[in-house]
């Protein structure tokens, strides 16, 4: 069979239901037999970096391989940021990009290029995916596709990157399909020592915590992780990555940890006397820079698939590299006691009851954010998922809403990636069953690839769109504020953002904008008056908020902004 068809039966034999993209030139015939010969609906995006997004989406929601394909030159280079994401956040991705046949390849030669838009996208994409193959051979297709998939999501998922010449998609292969089959890991020999004596230590422990992390989602082991959580009675908190692993109202959760996190989270983490960490980098967004401190006196047990991801940067911990799942089924097996704590819950309760997200924003007229994002939870229990841009929004959001029981939250965290949510929100509510998704976005953000409202119209999704208008780039900014003395050069000076709302209109979208806290409830209401249509809200915050509490960098974890200032300079 031809080998574009062969490509587009063998996505569909594996479970991929929709695939992302932006037409070229060099693949055009893998869209024409996904047409001709499958039911997986082709997405067309308005941006190549949107269809890479939104495979990330997809890819996240369902645990299948999100794809995007690009043609050559500029298509598969706009890609770059999407496949980054997946990489850094451990998404399952596979992205297929079209390449100008062999013989206008430049192979050897001292030229930079001989067919039009040859480009080297294997080379710039190596650095960040788990592999990236030019096929070169038709015959050796079938294979690289089964190796991509497995890949993907085996061991830490990832991203896989196939570039696939225009004459190899037409040439004919083998129609004998490879079934895949992802890497076994095994069990590790230490599993059993290392899980008795977590057991041991958990006994004597008098304030225990579990961190999790986005590992714990990625490895499908959320309801294993409550599951242990509740065998034990450990409280949870979780890192940017982790803010679905519990739902809101689960009693053991305490909240998120990190630059940003939750005051009393923070101090959870300072006060512990034991901590097991899972499915978490530990890295400066998290413990900040005052490493040590964040150590401390405290035994801490840390399990990832990854070992260097572990006594990286905090040292001297107790760890097993293994699958989470693997691991949290041993516990489960070994220990069945109830950790009575009775004692430290009391005193997390109080701590949550002191330091109020709500409560962080102070002395600003206007309408203030966390309060925002705990009224959007209470509208939106149907929603699939929560998608979320990068910026004070950001913050604001994983700290304060609300997730009900099976919601997800999506964000882009390693890379941190502006533009994120809006595409991915698509990717994330086909990936649902076309289920509500919301988005969350700041005004900068939202406009490099406020195009994509148009695959919105165009696909008729049920995404409903909040745009948190400070009319600027908020995180830059306060981090100005702390270090620059107010030189808000790009932040305030230079930058402006439109009425989106009148945007969205442009667009055929209903839209509004609010500018008080009186009009939020009533607002809220219409953006959700038609589940099953988009609709975008427009809301309007004071140019001067911070995002607070902000970890001061060089202290202790639990000294934070506006309370303590900053020793040391941190990355925004």
């Amino acid at each position: 069979m031809k080998a574009a068809d062969y490509i587009a039966t063998f996505l569909e034999n594996n479970g991929v239901t929709h695939v992302f993209e932006l037409v070229g030139g060099m693949i055009t015939f893998l869209l024409d037999s996904l047409h001709q010969h499958t039911s997986i609906k082709i997405v067309s995006m308005r941006h190549e970096q949107g269809a890479g997004f939104a495979a990330e989406g997809y890819g996240r929601m369902t645990g299948i391989p999100g794809v995007a394909m690009a043609t050559s030159g500029p298509g598969a280079t706009n890609l770059l940021t999407a496949i980054g994401s997946c990489y850094f956040d451990s998404t399952p991705a596979v992205f297929i990009t079209g390449q100008v046949n062999r013989h206008e390849q430049k192979g050897e030669r001292s030229i930079r290029q001989l067919g039009f838009q040859e480009t080297d996208i294997v080379s710039m994409s190596r650095p960040i995916t788990k592999a990236v193959w030019s096929v070169q051979d038709p015959e050796e297709l079938p294979k690289r596709l089964a190796e991509a998939f497995a890949l993907a999501v085996s061991g830490r998922p990832g991203p896989v990157l196939l570039d696939i010449p225009m004459d190899v998609q037409r040439a004919e292969v083998s129609d004998d399909f490879f079934d895949i089959k992802p890497v076994a890991t095994g069990q590790p020999l230490e599993l059993a020592g290392f899980a008795e004596r977590l057991r041991q230590a958990l006994q004597k422990a008098q304030r225990p915590l579990i961190l999790a992390g986005g590992g714990v989602r990625l490895s499908h082991s959320a309801e294993l992780l409550q599951k242990v959580a509740e065998h034990w009675g450990t409280p949870v908190v979780h890192s940017l990555m982790g803010v679905d692993i519990l739902p809101a109202s689960h009693p053991l959760r305490v909240g998120m940890i990190g630059s940003y996190g939750n005051r009393w989270a923070n101090i959870a983490i300072n006060e512990s006397d034991m901590l097991i960490v899972l499915g978490s980098r530990l890295d400066i967004r998290q413990t900040g820079a005052n490493v040590e401190s964040f150590r401390g006196q405290r035994q801490i047990f840390h399990v990832d698939c990854e070992a260097g991801e572990m006594n990286n940067r905090v040292t001297q911990c107790d760890t097993l590299k293994c699958e989470l799942s693997v691991f949290i089924e041993e516990m489960l097996t070994r220990s069945r006691f109830v950790y009575e704590a009775k004692a430290w819950r009391e005193r997390l309760t109080m701590l949550q009851k002191a330091w109020p997200d709500t409560g962080e924003f102070r002395g600003l007229p206007g309408i203030n954010p966390n309060m925002l994002m705990r009224e959007l939870s209470a509208v939106s229990a149907t929603a699939a998922a929560f998608v979320v841009d990068v910026g004070q929004h950001q913050m604001w959001a994983a700290q304060s809403l609300q997730l009900e029981p099976g919601q997800r939250f999506l964000t882009s965290g390693g890379m941190g990636a502006m533009g994120f949510a809006l595409p991915a929100s698509i990717g994330a509510c086909l990936g649902a069953d076309r289920r509500p998704v919301v988005m969350v976005a700041g005004d900068g953000g939202f406009q490099l690839n406020i195009q994509e409202l148009q695959t919105i119209v165009g696909n008729g999704l049920p995404i409903k769109l909040v745009v948190m208008n400070n009319l600027c780039h908020g995180m830059v900014r306060q981090f100005q504020e702390s270090y620059f003395k107010g030189r808000y050069q790009s932040t305030l000076w230079g930058y402006s953002a439109p009425n989106f709302a009148a945007v969205a209109g442009a667009y055929g979208i209903a839209a509004e904008r609010v500018e008080l806290p009186t009009e939020v409830p009533t607002a809220l209401g219409r953006l959700w008056g038609n589940p099953s249509t988009p609709y975008l809200l427009e809301v309007m915050l004071d140019t001067r908020a911070n995002a607070y509490p902000k970890m001061a960098f060089g202290r202790a974890i639990s000294e934070m902004e506006p309370l303590a200032t900053p020793m040391d300079m941190e990355g925004t």
